[in-house]
């Protein structure tokens, strides 16, 4: 039985040493220089005798900076992923709740620590990645570990404003990982073309299949998703043939017309989640990729990943959504309603996951880990640990889920309940619009919508006249150039919600 998710590098390099495991536009590394940088790190950690510590991982997104993530794994710790572009409010405040003992950076982000005064060990990379291998050390180490013990923290945003530490163990992280690679079909001819930051564990559905299947990942350079155009030359380039993308990244594709100019020549396999896909963007890649597999994929960070799957194979008019369809094989969906009851039959309620994958809790936070990870209300007979998302679905016919909107989304306005979502679904369906979100006033009680295409507001403000009724029509809708999107690419809503409040009211 498999405990250490390193188990998949150690079979790997054995069969394909000089295969490309990762690349981008500076660098590759193919499985046995990951394997050896990897293995020097962990010695040259251990040599400390630093045990189930948190190690940050302090570089730019790199291939080297996947190899000191697997390094710090080989040490016995685990590993903190934190970018460069992460904004220096946010790594004070991750520092603060780590205190983390070893930093291992790059040329540039040695700077930022020195700004910081971090008076713990600073190690650079590329001096250590040479480090004297102890093979008899680090054996020593594996066979110490369990698969319950952390293999990363990963921060997500806190409702205070002070960034959440999310505890994943090898156990979640494996069965999320087998789960996904059995749905993706991932192969060792996978080519995966990444796209998350490395600081968020939507990326684990590249970096861990390329380990097991000796697969290979290119890391997408960010700025090509402000050029359509130039990011499918890149995947056509590097005959990417499987992208886990949000779907913001997708309609951004689509929206502006990229496929009349140039259409991805190899993609097999197209999966996306995070957000609603508008079923008018999708009709655009199916279009282009009519033999391609698209799998809508849904799961928080809490539970490792991703928890349910659905893969299209049918037509959606354009005013439905895409499921999110079924939990993977050892996770279960239950659907709570406000009085801990099942929702039965097309009724709405929260979705909380229970199974291997979800994770050990939020580092050195008990009381946000304990409002969050609860007790099966329907089993008062031994632990049995739930996530509650926060997130609203219901059942299909079929019994796939649906997702509904967050629970902060919901708003009473006009003495009505109302889905900030069904609006935005309904500006999908307009074309010439590609990226919208609404946005509620509590202070004025009003309802702002933001958008971006080439319809004009008064254009926008009709049709939602003509499709809801007048208590969900936006107070303000507001055309933006550009939208602002979170690191990971989903729609920032936060933002907008700044923006307006320093701008919008004016």
């Amino acid at each position: 039985m498999q405990t250490n998710v390193l188990d998949y590098l150690e079979k790997t390099v054995k069969l394909v040493p000089n295969k490309i495991a990762y690349a981008n536009e500076k660098e590759s590394l193919t499985f046995i220089e990951v394997y050896n940088s990897a293995k020097s790190i962990g010695s040259y950690i251990a040599s400390f005798h630093l045990c189930k510590q948190p190690i940050v991982v302090y570089m730019e997104k790199s291939p080297s900076a996947i190899s000191a993530f697997f390094g710090v794994v080989y040490s016995g710790n685990h590993y903190v992923p934190i970018d460069e572009e992460m904004p220096q409010y946010r790594v004070k405040l991750i520092f603060d709740t780590l205190q983390p003992q070893m930093v291992i950076c790059d040329d540039n982000t040695k700077a930022y620590l020195d700004e910081m005064n971090y008076s713990g060990k600073v190690c650079l990379f590329d001096d250590i990645k040479t480090y004297t291998i102890d093979m008899l050390q680090l054996q020593h180490i594996k066979e110490q570990t369990l698969d319950i013990d952390p293999l990363y923290i990963v921060f997500t945003s806190g409702s205070t404003g002070v960034p959440k530490g999310v505890v994943a163990c090898h156990r979640s992280v494996i069965d999320y990982i087998e789960n996904l690679s059995e749905v993706l079909q991932i192969q060792s001819d996978t080519v995966f073309g990444n796209q998350a930051p490395l600081y968020f564990d939507a990326c684990l559905k590249e970096l861990y299949p390329t380990l097991k299947f000796g697969a290979t990942t290119y890391l997408v350079p960010k700025k090509l998703f402000m050029f359509p155009v130039q990011l499918i030359e890149y995947l056509n380039e590097h005959k990417i043939n499987t992208i886990c993308w949000v779907a913001s990244a997708l309609s951004l594709v689509s929206g502006f017309k990229t496929f009349e100019t140039v259409t991805p020549k190899y993609l097999r396999t197209v999966a996306f989640g995070s957000e609603v896909f508008p079923i008018k963007q999708y009709n655009e890649w199916k279009r282009v990729l009519p033999n391609a597999r698209f799998i809508n994929l849904y799961g928080p960070t809490e539970a490792t990943g991703m928890s349910c799957y659905y893969e299209v194979n049918k037509e959606f008019s354009i005013d439905e959504v895409i499921p999110i369809g079924k939990p993977f094989h050892n996770t279960e969906i239950l659907l709570l309603k406000d009085d801990n009851t099942l929702a039965k039959g097309h009724e709405v309620g929260e979705i909380c996951i229970r199974g291997t994958a979800v994770t050990l809790g939020y580092y050195n936070n008990p009381e946000k880990t304990k409002e969050a990870f609860v007790q099966n209300p329907l089993n008062q007979a031994y632990i049995d640990i739930i996530y509650r998302t926060g997130d609203l679905a219901c059942y299909n016919d079929e019994h796939d889920l649906i997702f509904i909107s967050r629970k902060d989304y919901q708003i009473k306005h006009m003495g009505h309940r109302i889905e900030l979502g069904e609006i935005e679904l309904n500006v999908h369906e307009l074309e010439g619009t590609v990226h919208n979100c609404c946005i509620y006033d509590q202070d004025q009680e009003k309802i702002i919508l933001y958008y971006v295409g080439n319809k004009e507001t008064k254009e926008v403000k009709a049709y939602l006249k003509a499709k809801l009724p007048r208590y969900m029509l936006p107070n303000r809708v507001i055309k933006l150039e550009q939208m602002p999107l979170t690191p990971n690419g989903k729609i920032d809503r936060n933002y907008l919600k700044k923006l307006y409040k320093e701008k919008g009211k004016i």
